[in-house]
């Protein structure tokens, strides 16, 4: 019985160990799994760091690229829109620096600019600019620049805008010839002695500069006149009233003009012939311009210099022009002599301009609208 108990107990112990055995295999074996499948999860965490690695890197480089890129793009844009807004800035400053009639603006905008404040003479020229605009219908006005050739340029401005032709005197006559005319036929060797603005100029070769002038203002009269497409003509005029040396040969060529109608008439009063119109008795009245001589060397050869046209010589304008020339003094707003015209005897088939003046001496175009 002891025997068979202890083969008994032996065969438990065996199949114990057995079974021990075989767990501790399992176990290594599991052991071994694991740490198979640890090392195969390390090695592709692993890999999978050293390829982000990578693409990280060349992320970053793209990226920085892209940065470098956009922030040159955008100095470029910046540079760029900078010197393409001083070009036309330099552009835009030329253009209003050359032209001597800018474009139209509001009239009473412009006179709460101008007249800002409280004092009497304010307040005056704000209520004469009031007036202007609900009475007169003068809604804009456009600019002339302010020098000595101010109101020549005003109203040689109008007659070539609204298309207004040749005087009717000045289309049976070569108005090329009046220089030499002047000389030749009527003696007036003085006429060297004429002054061309700012440019002090005498001597015989005055004949020439003088005929360059009248050969300006001919052709361009001429030109523009012909031209019915009102914008055509406008676009016409704001290239001449941008170019310098044009317009001042216009002016001196309208000088001249005065001159040689003064002399005409000086003629005609020695000569005891014909009436002539009363304003050239108001004219060579003064002291300062009892015969042509003295009218050119004390009032048109600094007309351009350091004068402009009085208003006896803004009658004579109006009359070798043939154009009635309303005028508008604010400063003499609530007077008769608001509004005055120029010659104030006039026929009825001359055409109209209008000019607008604060101080009879520098003057401005007023634009009409109902």
């Amino acid at each position: 019985m002891q025997r068979r108990h202890d083969r008994k107990a032996s065969k438990i112990r065996d199949q114990f160990t057995k079974q021990e055995k075989r767990s501790r295999i399992n176990h290594s074996k599991r052991s071994v799994g694991k740490h198979e499948v640890r090392s195969w999860t390390a090695a592709a965490k692993q890999s999978l760091c050293l390829m982000w690695q990578k693409v990280k890197a060349q992320l970053m480089l793209s990226m920085s690229f892209l940065v470098a890129v956009c922030w040159y793009c955008r100095r470029l844009y910046s540079f760029l829109a900078q010197l393409l807004k001083r070009w036309s800035n330099y552009l835009q400053r030329k253009l209003i620096r050359n032209l001597s009639v800018l474009t139209e603006v509001d009239l009473l905008g412009y006179s709460a600019r101008e007249w800002k404040g409280e004092t009497k003479q304010a307040k005056h020229m704000r209520e004469a600019y009031e007036e202007l605009f609900w009475s007169y219908h003068i809604k804009y006005l456009r600019q002339v620049r302010k020098d000595s050739y101010c109101v020549l340029r005003a109203v040689l401005f109008q007659i070539f805008s609204q298309g207004i032709p040749f005087p009717s005197w000045m289309k049976e006559r070569d108005i090329l010839k009046l220089p030499e005319k002047l000389l030749y036929s009527q003696g007036c060797n003085w006429i060297q002695q004429y002054s061309f603005g700012p440019e002090r100029y005498t001597g015989p070769n005055v004949f020439g500069k003088l005929r360059k002038c009248m050969e300006t203002l001919k052709t361009n009269w001429t030109e523009i006149s012909a031209t019915k497409d009102q914008e055509e003509r406008g676009n016409m005029c704001n290239t001449l009233f941008s170019d310098e040396s044009k317009e001042h040969k216009l002016y001196e060529a309208i000088k001249f003009i005065m001159l040689y109608e003064v002399v005409e008439a000086y003629e005609q009063i020695k000569n005891r012939e014909e009436p002539i119109p009363n304003l050239f008795n108001l004219l060579l009245a003064r002291d300062s311009s009892s015969d042509p001589l003295s009218f050119m060397m004390n009032h048109l050869n600094a007309i351009g210099d350091s004068m402009c046209l009085d208003q006896v010589e803004l009658f004579l304008l109006g009359y070798l022009l043939e154009v009635k020339v309303r005028v508008y003094r604010l400063h003499k707003f609530n007077t008769e002599e608001f509004q005055v015209n120029y010659p104030d005897e006039y026929r009825r088939e001359w055409n109209e301009i209008s000019l607008l003046t604060e101080d009879d001496r520098y003057y401005h175009i007023p634009l009409f609208r109902t």
